[in-house]
């Protein structure tokens, strides 16, 4: 290996020449607004995951939030969500008037613990969101068993979740509905941009209904109909929540090269954990026949040898953890290696910690995660000189750990 410094980014939006051209497809057209391309994107969507309906929405956020509201989620109505995920899956329980109850991860899959849950259920828990995070399904069956015992809807946080599956079907077909991203971290990207995944007919015409403003049909549907002059009704109060045309061309064009996609980042993967599993200090994403990985990102813990800690040791050890990965995390960066921590865990955060009086070992493992987990480089478009600069340098540091 060449001893120079590269340049490695934490991601990089890959995209062909045809599909930033597919882009002026609906510009030349007009049609801008939930047109044909949102139409296309859906379909490809449904037949890639294996669900019945597709409903794009502007975010993964705004696809939580009108699952949510679809459902029925009214004030001070509790839903269960993982300490350790994107602040986005807590906020859309705050801003419609529920609770947010927090749940402590599994730290080997960084995903819910099933094993805390039943204990979080009270009489006012309307929902459960399982997340499926960096692209490895959490164990949905136990949580499913939950649902059904407690009559309680589940809402599939799959934001990561593109080429996922559990026991060989794609996340987003066990909850009441699944949401995916589109965001430039994301194996397919539209800038900004989601996806809501629903087998319940009925429920994918109310969401779609949600998304429009509330109303009964799209102007899509008015427009080629017998009277595109008349306006539609609004029997719901909704959102302006619609994905353009450009983005779903975007999108649609993508979908063409899914499946080379996936397996792209799996095979870079696959070489990370060739290299890396032997270390005993670096704990990697795990990825087993049941349990399929996606790879949205490649999200790693330090120091797992020490994860069997007293609860009186905790906040030393994980400060002495979270030094040795902040300077590596420094070095790395001064190489040329974007890393970030995994994600945060949002007890700790401002809002939530404030509102509910929360503390960082309320939730042990999410603290953690927080403080002690590592993001490495991975896209699809990865060159073999990158990851092999990567490699190295991992590998040079580790007489540190």
């Amino acid at each position: 290996m060449e001893n120079i410094k590269k340049n490695v980014p934490i991601v990089r939006t890959n995209l062909l020449d045809s599909e930033i051209e597919s882009i002026l497809e609906p510009l030349k057209s007009g049609w801008l607004v939930q047109g044909p391309k949102v139409d296309e994107f859906e379909k490809k969507w449904c037949k890639f995951t294996g669900v019945e309906h597709s409903i794009a929405v502007t975010s993964c956020t705004s696809g939580l939030f009108l699952s949510l509201a679809a459902i029925g989620l009214e004030k001070d109505d509790e839903v269960i969500v993982p300490a350790f995920t994107w602040i986005s899956t807590a906020n859309v329980v705050e801003n419609l008037g529920g609770k947010v109850i927090f749940c402590d991860i599994e730290l080997k899959s960084f995903n819910i613990d099933i094993n805390q849950i039943e204990k979080l259920i009270t009489p006012k828990t309307k929902a459960i969101i399982p997340v499926h995070l960096f692209g490895l399904p959490a164990d949905m069956n136990p949580i499913i068993e939950l649902a059904e015992k407690y009559n309680l809807y589940i809402v599939e946080d799959a934001a990561c979740g593109f080429g996922s599956k559990y026991k060989g079907k794609h996340v987003g077909n066990f909850g009441k509905t699944g949401v995916f991203s589109f965001h430039p971290r994301k194996a397919i990207t539209t800038g900004e941009g989601g996806m809501i995944t629903t087998k319940d007919e009925k429920l994918a015409s109310k969401i779609r209904c949600l998304r429009d403003h509330g109303a009964s049909i799209s102007d899509r549907q008015r427009h080629l109909g017998n009277s595109p002059f008349l306006l539609a009704d609004h029997p719901e109060a909704g959102h302006n929540q619609r994905m353009t045309d450009m983005q779903a061309a975007l999108g649609s064009a993508q979908m063409e090269r899914a499946n080379k996609i996936v397996n792209e980042r799996k095979r870079i993967a696959s070489i990370y954990d060739e290299k890396f599993s032997s270390l005993d200090w670096l704990q990697i994403p795990e990825n087993t026949e049941r349990f399929n990985h996606g790879y949205q990102s490649y999200a790693c813990l330090l120091k797992p040898n020490q994860l069997d800690i007293k609860k009186k040791t905790l906040d030393e050890k994980i400060k002495q953890i979270n030094k040795l990965r902040n300077s590596w995390m420094i070095q790395l960066q001064k190489d040329g290696i974007s890393t970030r921590p995994a994600t945060h865990a949002v007890h700790m955060l401002s809002f939530y910690k404030k509102k509910y009086n929360l503390c960082p070992n309320d939730f042990p493992n999410s603290y953690f995660a927080n403080d002690c987990s590592i993001s490495l480089p991975l896209f699809h478009g990865m060159t073999e000189n990158e990851q092999s600069y990567v490699i190295e340098r991992v590998l040079q540091y580790s007489d540190n750990f």
